[in-house]
């Protein structure tokens, strides 16, 4: 029978949730690297035992460490260490003689073919790549080098480089998310880089419609349609059909447009989910309901799902790497608050449960679907 294994990163260490694939009673692992922020952990889609995990800390720097046992044992790569063996470094290498320092690796995709390739996305907004499972890494430096660059500034959260989308039918086409910068894409394997925000319009900016600077939250598409990209932007839900040409908002009946986290179901391009939130200064659900919002269309006409989710005195947040899909047939979503709760739903969001409660602050969630 398939199995589920969820990774989740928290305030205060990594946690993983296993279940089979009825996904009705979880076993939740003891923390791994407790005491520590773990920004993003996710598992290479090449090989079902490998997992990356973004290790941080503001005294002890950054840490990549690497599992290839499914999670049972971790090891890092690509750091010096000094601090009981996980001491980490702020410095990666640029392509030149000297380390670029950053503050933290906000989200790492592994290659879609490839365990031991992985790119990451880190804080103030740069794209690293290894090619050698995590032991050494180089900046894809044309991105940070745009000529919009001295445009950028960070959003509230700081300049991160926060999503990296992977196209499975073109491995030279990438999209990815600055915060506050916008949407880019590379055709040419990151060499060059384009902003592609046209159709967004940020009010909080000097020029709402401007070619940078916009603060996208999250990203996500479906991989059979690698031009069809959804957004969850600071205000406005959106979508792209052309790769990023051109951008229209979808939110249509939402109770607020505004949100972090976006995903797309398994095996419904047009079917997608949203959390929304009251607005960026009150970081908690609209009337203190949580509900889960779901188009069926690809946007504008929005159901909201709410059994088994708290609909009285709700005041968490979920944060944009914190909503995730699995495979199996009756597609599951999950998602991960700052309350420390995760809940999931086996049959695509009709119904819900907290499959656990009590962790520290949820920062990710991903899904690993295994045989």
């Amino acid at each position: 029978m398939a199995r589920v294994r969820l990774l989740v990163g928290t305030h205060k260490g990594g946690f993983i949730l296993t279940a089979d694939g009825k996904r009705q009673q979880w076993s939740v692992s003891d923390p791994l690297f407790p005491g520590w922020d773990i920004y993003h952990m996710k598992g290479s889609p090449a090989d079902p035992n490998r997992i990356y995990a973004s290790q941080t800390s503001g005294w002890f720097g950054q840490v990549v460490q690497r599992s290839d046992d499914g999670g049972q044992s971790w090891q890092p790569v690509g750091n010096e260490f000094a601090y009981d063996g996980v001491t980490g470094t702020h410095q990666w290498f640029d392509g030149t003689q000297h380390p670029w320092e950053f503050k933290r690796v906000w989200h790492l995709e592994p290659s879609l073919d490839d365990p031991d390739t992985v790119y990451a996305g880190v804080e103030d907004a740069a794209l690293f790549r290894t090619r050698d499972g995590g032991r050494t890494w180089q900046e894809l430096s044309g991105l940070r080098k745009h000529t919009t660059g001295p445009q950028w500034s960070p959003g509230a959260g700081g300049m991160g480089l926060h999503t990296i989308l992977l196209d499975q039918s073109n491995p030279r086409r990438m999209y990815i998310a600055i915060s506050a910068a916008g949407a880019f894409r590379t055709d040419d394997g990151g060499e060059t880089w384009q902003p592609i925000n046209r159709g967004l319009h940020s009010d909080y900016i000097p020029s709402p419609e401007a070619e940078v600077g916009h603060c996208v939250h999250c990203m996500t598409l479906h991989p059979s349609r690698p031009d069809t990209v959804f957004m969850q932007k600071h205000w406005d839900v959106m979508r792209t059909d052309n790769a990023g040409e051109q951008w229209n908002e979808i939110s249509g009946n939402l109770p607020s447009d505004f949100g972090f986290p976006i995903a797309v179901h398994a095996h419904e391009p047009e079917t997608i989910y949203v959390v929304p939130i009251t607005s960026d200064s009150h970081h908690f659900p609209p009337e203190g309901k949580l509900r889960v919002y779901r188009s069926r269309t690809g946007g504008n006409e929005w159901e909201a799902l709410t059994r088994g989710l708290p609909q009285q005195d709700c005041y968490v947040n979920i944060l944009r790497d914190a909503m995730a899909v699995d495979r199996l047939d009756s597609c599951g979503i999950y998602f991960g608050t700052t309350g420390g709760q995760v809940y999931g739903s086996p049959d695509g969001g009709d119904t819900w449960a907290e499959i656990a409660g009590n962790l520290p602050a949820v920062l990710s969630v991903e899904v690993q679907t295994l045989a």
